[in-house]
């Protein structure tokens, strides 16, 4: 007889539709929920820049609150304002915390809530 040809078959490999459709729509996910959680990440630092700042260039309650107004106006915060802050003295040494929460609507009634917890001084263990 001929020649045999014997032919492997090879396992193909990759996405289907269907596979590249649903990493897609991952992907937007993603993307649309870091797309909106970025700029409350950057707030939150600049919450906490202000706090510090505030901490440290005041001396009594009220010029620490206006001082991190003053900042609060200029960084374009709005999730907190002066009057929300803690303000006490530890070791001689003025702490400025601070707590609060936002939130992204995904679907529905379904919430991405982020909440925040911060202080000037590190907790003494």
């Amino acid at each position: 007889m001929g020649a045999q040809r014997t032919t492997t078959r090879s396992r193909q490999r990759g996405l289907s539709f269907i596979g590249v459709i649903f990493v897609g729509l991952i992907a937007v996910a993603a993307f649309a929920i870091g797309g909106q959680s970025v700029p409350i990440f950057l707030e939150y630092f600049a919450i906490k820049k202000a706090a510090v700042k505030a901490a440290r260039d005041g001396s009594t309650v009220p010029e620490i609150r206006a001082a991190f107004d003053r900042a609060a106006a200029i960084d374009d915060i709005h999730s907190i304002a002066g009057k929300d802050l803690e303000i006490t003295k530890r070791n001689d040494k003025i702490v400025v915390s601070f707590s609060y929460s936002r939130e992204i609507a995904l679907a529905g009634p379904a919430f991405l809530v982020y909440r925040f917890q911060e202080s000037t001084q590190p907790p003494n263990y």
